[in-house]
């Protein structure tokens, strides 16, 4: 158990592709052990894993459908199985339905705060016990530049009441972990590159849509063994975008 909770492993969800690969290989290259969860992008999270296993380090791919708690559950197993423990979690799953509120089906709603808010619960409740073994646990979750307050939101309704959901769990397992020394806190993006819908560059007050790297700089600060004492924070990574 002491070596395993010395290992530097990982858990990203949502790593099949987008933000979550690119979170997961910056681990791999900072010599984490990565597991690479993903539910529909199988290629994108063989690659990757192939990726970090070429450049020598140590990764594993996971399918899990995280909107069921027996998968989370099943997944953490897996990981515990393959890795031998857990120190950090990156809940950074969910899917973005591009509908106005109006046009609203029954699967755009489920499918928005299921993948985000109910996701994150069921793999946070399986992940305690390995982050808590580790006695260095952190856990990073993704949210949404205004996931902090409630206001009338355009597009993808589901997927923003799952943010702000993704927000108060996070504050509430902070205060319930803090005592078992397991940090809990939200990072959270504006426009990304690679967003759908995006603006004209110009209406981001810093005046370009956010990257990979400037999430990854606020995470690294977070995951890091001298910021054991910042829990339930959330740092907006946003350029400005959202500020009111």
């Amino acid at each position: 158990m002491e070596g395993s909770q010395r290992k530097k492993v990982a858990l990203v969800t949502g790593a099949g592709r987008g933000l979550g690969a690119a979170l997961a290989r910056r681990l791999g290259h900072e010599g984490w052990s990565v597991a690479v969860h993903y539910h529909a992008s199988v290629e994108g999270a063989q690659e990757l894993v192939q990726h970090l296993i070429a450049e020598g380090g140590d990764a594993e791919p996971f399918r899990a459908d995280l909107r069921r708690q027996a998968e989370a559950e099943r997944l953490l197993q897996e990981v515990e199985k393959r890795f031998g423990g857990l120190r950090l979690l990156i809940n950074n799953s969910g899917i973005y339905p591009p509908v106005g509120l109006l046009e609203t089906r029954e699967e755009d709603w489920q499918l928005g705060w299921q993948t985000t808010a109910t996701a994150m619960l069921f793999t946070t409740l399986a992940a305690l016990p390995l982050l808590r073994a580790s006695g260095a646990g952190r856990i990073v979750n993704i949210g949404d530049s205004a996931c902090d307050r409630l206001g009338a939101r355009e597009m993808a309704l589901s997927y923003h009441i799952g943010k702000i959901g993704v927000y108060l769990l996070s504050r509430s397992f902070a205060r319930e972990e803090a005592r078992h020394g397991l940090t809990v806190n939200v990072v959270s993006p504006g426009y990304l590159e690679e967003s759908v819908n995006l603006p004209p560059p110009s209406k981001i007050p810093a005046g370009r849509f956010g990257t990979d790297e400037d999430l990854w700089q606020a995470i690294q600060f977070l995951i890091d063994e001298g910021s054991s004492y910042v829990t339930g924070s959330h740092i907006i990574v946003s350029g400005g975008w959202n500020l009111r």
